[in-house]
């Protein structure tokens, strides 16, 4: 953000620089742990719920960042200080002016289920031709945005901005922000029911993006996905999907025993076969969704080949483990309803016994307990042999299952329980909402060995 210069910062926030020597320095990134201050680094004092960034002005004045955003001055603090209302808007109002200055593409991902693992997808595409930044790890709300945004430099040729709300007008902001070239919509599914309640509040909080594309722009949505095929937009809109009414389709699907996934993606007379490094029927998707951008912004064929092979996930997402005993499936990360049934799919193409590890998945609202038994059901009817299950709604996904369900009263119980549960040779899917803490289970499975 070095073309952001302190007094631009100022001006566009409204806020008063204190004891700044020189207000044409140009801003670095903006930061928000004084731990990873890097040299020209803008801090941003958050005022959290355990901690006040103020606390650490100083410290991170001394690691080098260029000034402070902050709402008050700390007594041990002389300056260079941005003094603001408040960090949250003033950083959202530097940052939308830091935007505008920018004319590379800016590809806006946003969807219930898979965001970051379609950023990953459609950043290693376009990195087969341009110089690309996308979004760090998971930063995709109203702090990760105007953080990602301030990364952008002269020499990135393009942007992936993963952008997550929980919240009707969250990705207004967002949006506003960012001012993407091109959309992309994952999934409509039920992640964050208790904030905005139903499916159709999902698609109108996500849409919220439309507003701010430009009509030159374009809307990249899967067409798999019956809300999402509702979107009308001026904008060029490109559906993707395995349907035959999908512009952009992907068929002859084989999921490997290596972990691997492999498909034909199918555009018009456009072939491009696609071998991803990553397991899962959802990985379909996100290589569909990084085929969708590529030709989008006119890559070719063999680019986007390219781009889909170099992809790496990030994180506990579907990553498969082979042990002597057993295959673990570690999906750790997250889960909603929607994710879960799709990893369940992908577990049951797989050759062995079958063995579901879950625990709750949350923020789904008052049709929590139902949706959870509903899950338990489906793993049941799709063949599981083991469904095990811990949590405040651990309960409901057991009874959902039947004979196949098992229910421990917390993470421990099921641990303990562990050899006694699986047998040489299972295919063991590890999943739960983040909040529930299960990736010990799946490093416990990845450790058995036989007795």
């Amino acid at each position: 953000m070095k073309t952001m210069t302190l007094r631009l910062a100022a001006a566009a926030c409204g806020g008063k620089l204190i004891g700044c020597p020189d207000p044409e320095m140009g801003i670095g990134r903006v930061a928000i742990d004084s731990r990873n201050i890097q040299p020209g680094d803008l801090f941003a004092a958050y005022r959290g719920e355990k901690t006040d960034g103020h606390q650490y002005i100083r410290t991170a004045l001394e690691k080098g960042a260029i000034c402070a955003l902050a709402e008050y001055l700390p007594e041990d603090v002389e300056g260079p200080v941005l003094l603001v209302p408040d960090v949250q808007r003033a950083l959202e109002q530097i940052c939308t002016a830091y935007r505008e200055t920018l004319s590379i593409p800016i590809i806006g991902i946003t969807g219930s289920v898979g965001k970051t693992t379609a950023k990953e997808m459609i950043a290693a595409v376009l990195a087969r031709r341009y110089r690309v930044l996308k979004t760090e790890g998971n930063f995709n709300n109203q702090i990760g945005v105007p953080m990602t945004l301030s990364r952008i430099e002269k020499e990135h040729e393009a942007a992936v901005v993963e952008m997550g709300i929980s919240g009707f007008g969250e990705m207004t902001e967002l949006a506003r922000m960012a001012k993407p070239t091109m959309a992309v919509f994952t999934v409509i599914g039920h992640a964050h029911l208790e904030f905005l309640h139903d499916l159709q509040g999902v698609l109108r909080a996500k849409t919220e993006m439309l507003d701010f594309l430009p009509e030159d722009g374009a809307v990249v949505c899967n067409g798999d996905d019956a809300l999402l095929k509702t979107i009308q937009c001026p904008q060029r809109l490109l559906r993707f999907g395995t349907g035959e009414d999908c512009e952009i389709r992907a068929d002859e699907i084989t999921l490997l025993p290596d972990g691997s996934t492999r498909c034909r993606i199918v555009c018009g007379e456009r072939i491009i076969r696609a071998e991803i490094p990553a397991f899962g029927k959802q990985m379909i998707y996100a290589a569909l969704e990084g085929a969708a951008v590529g030709i989008a912004m006119g890559l070719s064929d063999r680019e986007i080949e390219a781009g889909i092979a170099d992809f790496s996930n990030v994180g506990r997402r579907s990553a498969v483990t082979v042990t002597d005993y057993v295959t673990v499936i570690d999906d750790s990360y997250n889960a909603n309803p929607d994710s879960m049934r799709c990893a369940v799919d992908s577990l049951t193409e797989t050759p062995g016994r079958h063995v579901c590890l879950f625990a709750d998945m949350l923020e789904l609202g008052e049709e929590s307990p139902e949706m959870h038994r509903s899950l338990g059901k489906y793993a049941r009817e799709k063949g599981v042999a083991l469904v095990a299950a811990y949590g405040p709604n651990g309960r409901e996904i057991a009874e959902g299952a039947a004979e196949a369900g098992r229910y421990f009263e917390d993470r421990e119980s099921l641990l303990a329980a562990l050899p006694t549960l699986l047998q040489k040779g299972d295919r063991v899917l590890v999943k739960a909402s983040l909040g529930m803490r299960i990736s010990p289970v799946a490093d416990a499975v990845k450790e058995l060995v036989l007795a």
